[in-house]
């Protein structure tokens, strides 16, 4: 995360409007170098509406000490006050010419939103530039690190939630595409903010949902996306039939599905080959769960591979720690010794008390044997006790 050193400035608030006024004034601005008798809001209002002038002077340095000294100002104004002019000075924020403008608006930016009050609910505006600018710079991940970092964010003054709806899409929206992973986390978490009452209103949001997870090469367990609510109302629409099939189905269906819907798939901007890769693995774990041993005559018919493709292919699978399995080569063989499994209902659950009650079973068993032994141990200690 970007670091955010507290603003200390030696000037009094009236000597820096003054200083701040002059400055822009000799950049050209078009802002007088007297102070406002309206006060020092108006002061603010007036070097904001000019502070980008700043940007033509070039020097990075030199600009962050510009807008040091405005951030300085503007968190000594009470809230009932200020937050026209932060809204104000986030949007100026957005309008830097170059990427070096850019991460020193970013690191502003970042200044202003550590220096606000943690229950001060414009924290929640100045974020959501913060993002915007950290995209124009490519430095997301330094004000984003996840759904649960954003949220301690807001602890002491939570956000309404079309608010987290709207900073949720922006996420989405900016992580997706260089992380994947993280944007599906992001939509499977805003999906979560809506109710029964509202839900059929989140298509759009469910949509994009499923087509993230869906092209996310780390996600597969995707049955939890079905309980979302927004989810359940696109139910009929074939974004829920193509999501079922990477849900539960194996590799046929999705091949099916899309020689149906080509044009379909394509305008979700899903690639099909990764489509096809991802139904290999899910298909070939749903083989695991119920077959301990598979030939590689099964694995080239299930997944549609040729027999030179089935050892690169168990390699991969193996890559993702979603399967524990050894090749055999010599008698053309996969061991499987464990999977996750790709639903986990209550068939999942039965099968998980069973699997307890053995051990508990077996724990037993292991107690009893373990008491008899000493106990035949200590009858013949005390045997050897008294021959002696």
């Amino acid at each position: 995360m970007m670091n955010s050193p507290p603003v200390f400035i030696d000037l009094s608030m009236d000597e820096q409007v003054q200083e701040l006024r002059k400055y822009f004034k000799n950049l050209g601005a078009e802002i007088s170098s007297e102070k406002s008798s309206k006060g020092v809001e108006d002061d603010l209002h007036k070097i904001i509406g000019v502070c980008d002038v700043c940007f033509k002077d070039g020097d990075p340095a030199q600009i962050d000490c510009i807008l040091n000294s405005i951030v300085s100002i503007m968190i000594t104004i009470s809230l009932d006050r200020g937050e026209n002019i932060i809204l104000a000075y986030c949007e100026k924020m957005t309008k830097a010419p170059n990427v070096a403008l850019t991460k020193v608006c970013l690191q502003s930016l970042w200044r202003l939103f550590n220096n606000l009050d943690t229950s001060s609910p414009l924290r929640y505006h100045v974020y959501n530039h913060l993002v915007q600018v950290a995209k124009q710079c490519d430095q997301v991940m330094e004000v984003f690190s996840g759904v649960e970092q954003v949220k301690s964010q807001f602890a002491n003054c939570p956000p309404s939630a079309e608010q987290m709806q709207k900073l949720y899409r922006l996420l989405h929206d900016v992580t997706k595409d260089t992380n994947l992973e993280v944007s599906a986390k992001v939509m499977i978490e805003l999906l979560g903010t809506y109710t029964s009452d509202n839900a059929c209103v989140a298509r759009e949001d469910a949509m994009k949902c499923i087509v993230t997870a869906l092209a996310d090469p780390n996600t597969f367990l995707l049955d939890p996306l079905l309980a979302l609510k927004p989810v359940r109302f696109l139910e009929g629409d074939l974004i829920h039939d193509l999501l079922s099939i990477f849900v539960s189905e194996k590799l046929p269906a999705y091949i099916q599905f899309y020689e149906d819907h080509k044009e379909f798939v394509t305008s979700q901007g899903l690639n099909h080959e990764q489509n096809m890769k991802k139904m290999r693995l899910l298909t070939f774990m749903q083989l695991a769960e119920s077959n301990p041993e598979m030939s590689f005559d099964t694995l080239t018919k299930e997944l549609q591979i040729t027999e030179d493709e089935v050892e690169p292919f168990v390699i991969e699978v193996l890559k993702t720690k979603l399967v524990r399995a050894r090749l055999d080569q010599a008698n053309r063989k996969v061991h499987i010794s464990s999977t996750m499994h790709r639903t986990f209902g209550a068939p999942q659950w039965e099968q998980l008390r069973d699997l307890l009650h053995a051990w508990k079973d077996n724990l037993s068993a292991v107690r009893e044997g373990l008491t008899q032994v000493s106990a035949v141990q200590l009858d013949l200690a005390r045997s050897q006790k008294l021959v002696h």
